[in-house]
Parts: C-alpha cells; structure tokens; sequence
C-alpha cells in the first residue's frame, strides 16, 4: 500500500526561515539603494548651492559637474550595495564563500596582469572627474570626433554624434580632448565683402545686427556679450575678409550663428553690401586679330543665350 505523506514543519522550517532571510536581504538593498540615491541627490543639490554661494561658475555650470559626480557615485555604490547582498545571499544558501573569495583574489591578480588597460581607463576616469575636464551635457571633441556627452563613466567616455551615432571611447585612450561648452563658448565667423565696399559700412552693419539679437529672445538670454569685432583679418584674392565672434552660454553658440548668418544676408542685399564669390578674368592681350576676337564674342554669346533659354 502507498505510504501515507506526512508533512514535516520542522523539516521545512529552516528553509523557510532562510527564504525569509534572503528576501530580507533583497528588500533590504533595494531600499538602501533608494535612501543612497535620494542621499546622493540631496548632497548633489546642496554642492550646488555651497558652490553658487562661492562663486566662480554659472549655474548651468555647476548644475553639470555635479550631474556627473553624482552620476558616477550612484553607479559605484549600488554596485557594492548589491555586491554586499549576493555574498550575504549565498551565507543563507549555506555556500562556503571563504575558498570563493580565495579563489576570486587570485582570478583578480591573474586578470590584473591582463587588464592593465582597464585600470589605466578607471585611473584617467578619476582624472577627469578630479580635474573636470568634462561633463555630462558638454559638447566634445574627443581624438578628433565630436558629439554630446552623454555618460561620463569611469572606465568609458559616451558620445553621441551630430547623426545619432554614439562613439564609445575608454579613457585611458583619450589622447586629445577639447571642450567644447566649459563655462562661455564663441561663434567666430568670417565675412567677406568686395573691394569696392566701405569696409566701415560692412562693420557697422554687423555690430546693428548684433546688437539688435540681444533685444530679442531667444538669443537675448543666449548671447553673453556684444558682438566681438575683430576687424578686417585678410586682403584674399577676391573679396576683404571682416572677422567676428560673439560669446555665448556654453552650446548656444550654433543658435546665435546661424542667425547672426541669416541676418547678415539679408541686411547685407538691403545695404546694397556685395558678397562676392570666385570670380577669374581672362586677359588674351593684343595678339588677337580682330577675326578671332570677334569669333570669340559670338561662341560667348551663344552660351549665354543657351543658359538663358528656358527648356521644355
């Protein structure tokens, strides 16, 4: 005859009470890694604060450093956080984590032998949030490409192209960096006129333009000083060239450029102000006989008309 099940509390009862634990632990990390992160945000906000008090930055700066600081902390904590709970989880499980760690140390030297590069990128990571060399948010160019930073981990540097694509450097290979957007960025631009033109009217006209951007929004509040005259930088070939540029809040550069641009087209058409472009004169002296010169004018002519005739 089959036997009769019986069920035992106090078989079960240990795994219960170690079910219990382990989800303890569970709750216990998720809510420590909520208090740590509202921790972290609370002394991000009052950084900020301590720091405008202080002075030497704009808050838009501030608000970025601290953004990437507090970013980086959260990631290294809830790592250990949850690093913590995995070993306190296998004691439960009645793993013998001793021999585990033992063997992990010595699969950490082995591996650190053959990552030295990986400690070079946490090494510079470290540098460059010490030194703020950049943050997130900032417009970068990093071993010659650009894009927007969009993390700033201690290992990786992530940016995200003008098309979209996301460039993924390891810091510890970064060879050159420009920032782009640290406290004030410039628009310089250059502005070529013809010959003939007043070159005081040209300038003029530029600093009325200017000046009439930073009464309006959105570029008052985006424009940090008036316009830069730089005045005439070269004779070329064609055309003087007048060189300018105009401060701006980090990244509100290309806002108030393209702009300054459109106006100057269209200021410079109503002012009569000639923009040229590349023109060549050829000179065949006076070894042409007057036959040649007169089949010359007519094949010129001819392609002028071609040009000028409408296609069906």
């Amino acid at each position: 005859m089959p036997t009769k099940f019986q069920f035992n509390l106090e078989y079960f009862l240990p795994y219960v009470f170690n079910g219990l634990r382990i989800l303890s632990i569970l709750i216990a990390a998720y809510l420590a890694t909520l208090i740590l992160r509202r921790l972290i945000r609370g002394l991000s906000v009052y950084s900020v604060r301590m720091m405008m008090k202080s002075g030497g930055a704009t808050d838009f700066e501030l608000e970025k450093r601290s953004q990437t600081i507090s970013g980086v902390a959260k990631k290294a904590i809830v790592t250990l956080i949850w690093l913590i709970a995995i070993i306190m989880i296998l004691e439960e499980m009645n793993f013998d984590i001793g021999p585990l760690l033992a063997s992990a140390g010595v699969i950490g030297v082995a591996i650190g032998f053959g990552a030295q590069s990986v400690v070079k990128d946490v090494i510079a990571g470290l540098f460059l949030l010490m030194e703020n060399q950049l943050r997130i948010n900032d417009i970068a160019v990093i071993n010659g490409t650009s894009g927007l930073v969009e993390e700033l981990n201690l290992r990786t540097t992530v940016l995200r192209g003008e098309n979209g694509t996301v460039h993924i450097f390891p810091n510890g290979a970064i060879a050159s960096l420009s920032n782009m957007t640290r406290e004030f960025s410039y628009y310089v631009f250059e502005v070529s006129v013809n010959y003939k033109t007043d070159t005081d009217q040209a300038v003029e006209a530029l600093k009325q333009i200017a000046a009439e951007m930073m009464q309006e929004e959105p570029y008052r509040s985006a424009i940090a000083a008036p316009l830069d005259m730089l005045g005439v930088d070269r004779l070329a070939d064609s055309a003087v060239v007048i060189k300018c540029r105009i401060k701006t809040l980090p990244s509100k550069q290309w806002l108030a450029g393209r702009e300054m641009n459109r106006r100057i087209k269209k200021r410079f058409e109503e002012a009569g102000i000639d923009i040229p472009f590349p023109t060549r004169t050829l000179d065949f002296g006076d070894g042409l006989s007057p036959g040649l010169r007169s089949e010359l004018k007519q094949i010129v002519r001819e392609v002028l008309e071609e040009q000028n005739t409408p296609r069906a």
